[in-house]
C-alpha cells in the first residue's frame, strides 16, 4: 500500500476507536429502543382444536433466586424497572386495566384512584403538644404504597392440547400481585392479600416495552413479555380447576401441599407424554 493509503487507514481506525470509546463511556454501544416493539402474536387457535384443557393457578415468589430479576431494581433506573413498577405505570397510563381481586374472572374494573386508595395506608397517632398546657392531639400519617412490598405474583393460566399443531401449550390469562399481611407486632405473618388482577394478553403490550435483567448476557436483552412467554421463572401450583373450587392449602398443609402441587404438574406432563408411542 502507498503511504497515503496507510495514513488514511490509520486515521480511520483512530476515528472509529474514538467513537467506540465515547459510546462505551456514556452508555451502551447499541441503542435501546422499545417504543415500536410489539408482542409476538399467539398461534391461531380454534375452539374445535382444543380437545383437552385444564386451568391452573400458580404463585411466583420473587425471593427465589431465579425470580429475583422480577423484584429488582427496587428503585427505577435508566433502562430497567421491577415488574410491579411496570404494572403500576401501565395502570396509571391506562395501558393496563386492573380488576377487583375479589374475583379472578375480571368482572369489576378499578380506576387508578381506586387502586391508590386501596394501596395507601393511613395511621392515626396521638401526640403531646410541646407548649403548655401540654394537651394531647391526634395526627394522621399517610403511608404511600411501596412496590417493593409485593413479593409474590399469582398467575392464572390454561394448559391445553392443540390437535391441529399436535402440541401441549399454555396461555397465561391473568396476573395478580400479592402482599403479605402481618399482625400488629409487624413480625407475625397473618396471611396474604391479593391487590388486583390484570388481563395478561392486554398487559403484553406494556411488558414487551420494558426490559428485565438477563443474568447470563447483557447483550441479549429480554423483556417481561419474553420471560413470561418463555416461562423463565420458578413457581408453585396453588390450585387446579376442581368440582369444589378449592385451593390446595384448603385440604393439604406443609409438605403435603408441596407434594400435591408436584402431583398436578406431573399429571399434566404425563398426559402429554402418554399421547404418543415411543
Amino acid at each position: 500500500l502507498s503511504y497515503s493509503m496507510r495514513f488514511s487507514t490509520v486515521i480511520l481506525i483512530l476515528i472509529l476507536s474514538f467513537i467506540l470509546f465515547q459510546q462505551l463511556s456514556f452508555g451502551q454501544v447499541w441503542d435501546i429502543d422499545t417504543g415500536n416493539k410489539k408482542p409476538v402474536p399467539y398461534p391461531p387457535l380454534r375452539e374445535a382444536d382444543v380437545f383437552w384443557c385444564k386451568r391452573i393457578w400458580r404463585v411466583i415468589d420473587f425471593r427465589q433466586k431465579i425470580n429475583l430479576p422480577y423484584y429488582y431494581p427496587t428503585s427505577e433506573i435508566k433502562d430497567r424497572k421491577s415488574l410491579m413498577q411496570v404494572i403500576l405505570q401501565g395502570i396509571q397510563d391506562s395501558s393496563i386495566t386492573a380488576y377487583d381481586a375479589a374475583s379472578d374472572e375480571f368482572l369489576v374494573q378499578l380506576s387508578w384512584d381506586e387502586i391508590i386508595g386501596q394501596l395507601s395506608e393511613t395511621d392515626t397517632l396521638t401526640l403531646t403538644r410541646i407548649d403548655p398546657p401540654y394537651d394531647e392531639y391526634d395526627t394522621i400519617i399517610n403511608k404511600n404504597f411501596d412496590p417493593g412490598s409485593v413479593k409474590q405474583v399469582r398467575l392464572q393460566e390454561d394448559w391445553f392440547f392443540d390437535k391441529q399443531r399436535s402440541v401441549m401449550d399454555v396461555r397465561i390469562i391473568g396476573l395478580c400481585p400479592i402482599v403479605e399481611v402481618y399482625e400488629e407486632d409487624g413480625v407475625t405473618l397473618k396471611g396474604y392479600k391479593p391487590l388486583f388482577w390484570i388481563y395478561f394478553p392486554q398487559a403484553r403490550n406494556v411488558f414487551v416495552k420494558n426490559y428485565i435483567f438477563n443474568r447470563f448476557n447483557d447483550a441479549a436483552r429480554l423483556t417481561y413479555d419474553d420471560v413470561f412467554m418463555k416461562r423463565i421463572f420458578s413457581s408453585t401450583i396453588l390450585k387446579e380447576s376442581n368440582v369444589y373450587d378449592r385451593k390446595i392449602n384448603e385440604y393439604a398443609k406443609g409438605m403435603d401441599a408441596l407434594l400435591e402441587s408436584e402431583r398436578i404438574k406431573n399429571e399434566i406432563f404425563l398426559f402429554e407424554h402418554d399421547l404418543w408411542e415411543y
